[in-house]
């Protein structure tokens, strides 16, 4: 993904499967439970001085502290010094995260600790990796040979090391780069409404409903089967480990086929628009149905949005987030209120006679704002 910087410059990201050695792999690993253990350290010491003496703990403090840590802890010191400040840097995310649900008036979304199987990502910036060629080398890790199905491009500001839940490792370069020169789009302005019978629907009449894939749904019942199978393996054993790939694997698959659907319509938009409209939507008060809420996800709207974002961004594109209150019961003709349940598919006027599949009316209220 990306996201812009100015008008010639954005951000990128470059992502690669990793050969390792069996040695590299314990060394990445090691790091791992490393920073998962300062996470976990670190969201302690904020807990406790808040309760104990009402004293609100910032990355700063705790970034300050670490050279006393390290002494205390020599265990710590063979992880590099940006990657543990980068582990206080995402716990201070995670509290602003917090802090701006608390400002919204939102519930939840306090700092968890995380067990270990869930801190999957270690990030260098300046220092402590060298690149030559395919071949990354970590100081005190080892050498990631990058399996290259693309150039990197760019200055290179960040290096990520993943370790999936299917046990393969993964390298990420967040570059630098100049914006991508796009053609100029032959259409103006459209607007986009995102449902679950289709997954969009614009207001060009020239433009077909595109249809929702629903990868989720359609890998559900080998999904349930191989969680069965899990479950049945005892814990520790070779054989509940090889189910655990398998079920990762089908996971990723998913996550794969989604992300490929999703770059594919908004690059479709992005390339032929020049104005586009979407809905403000509070998908995550729309996940509290419990009827609706696996097809949301399965949907993902809110990746498809951030895609659109960043896309139109580079692109030099314009993206307009509308308030979604009545779009689907007003009409886009005259403006007349038309209340309609979920279950009515039409939009049917009785003042102007409008009579349209009720996801293109709505599509037009969003282009009008």
């Amino acid at each position: 993904m990306s996201a812009q910087l100015n008008s010639k410059k954005v951000r990128k990201t470059f992502k690669y499967k990793a050969v390792v050695s069996k040695t590299t792999a314990a060394h990445a690993e090691q790091w791992l439970w490393r920073c998962q253990q300062l996470y976990n350290l670190a969201l302690e010491q904020r807990v406790l001085a808040y309760k104990q003496f009402g004293i609100s703990l910032n990355y700063h403090a705790q970034s300050a502290e670490l050279p006393t840590f390290k002494r205390a802890f020599p265990e710590f010191g063979q992880v590099g010094s940006q990657v543990l400040q980068d582990v206080l840097e995402r716990l201070e995310k995670a509290f602003q995260h917090f802090y701006d649900n608390c400002k919204k008036g939102e519930k939840g979304g306090f700092p968890r600790f995380k067990a270990r199987s869930r801190y999957d990502t270690f990030t260098l910036k300046t220092s402590g990796w060298k690149l030559n060629e395919n071949y990354l080398t970590v100081s005190k890790v080892g050498v990631f040979k990058l399996l290259l199905s693309r150039p990197i491009e760019g200055k290179i500001k960040t290096v990520s090391i993943h370790l999936d839940g299917n046990g393969d490792w993964w390298v990420c370069f967040s570059c630098i780069v100049d914006a991508k020169k796009y053609p100029e789009p032959f259409k103006g302005k459209v607007g986009i409404d995102v449902g679950l019978k289709h997954f969009c629907v614009d207001s060009d009449p020239d433009s077909q409903p595109i249809a929702n894939p629903r990868y989720y749904r359609k890998l559900k019942a080998k999904l349930r089967r191989q969680q069965r199978i899990v479950s049945r393996r005892k814990k520790g054993s070779n054989r509940r480990r090889k189910a655990v790939k398998r079920l990762a694997k089908t996971h990723r698959q998913i996550a794969n086929m989604r992300m490929d659907f999703l770059h594919k319509v908004a690059n479709q938009y992005v390339l032929n628009y020049s104005e586009i409209h979407v809905e403000a939507l509070k998908i995550r008060n729309m996940l509290k149905n419990r009827h609706l809420s696996l097809s949301i996800q399965d949907a993902s709207w809110g990746l498809f949005f951030e895609l659109l974002g960043y896309k139109a961004a580079e692109a030099g594109r314009q993206l307009f987030k509308v308030n979604p209150r009545g779009t689907s019961q007003k009409c886009s003709a005259c403006g007349e209120v038309v209340p309609k349940t979920l279950a009515v598919r039409q939009h049917c006027c009785k003042v102007c006679g409008l009579d349209i599949d009720r996801d293109e009316n709505a599509a037009r209220n969003i282009l009008a704002g």
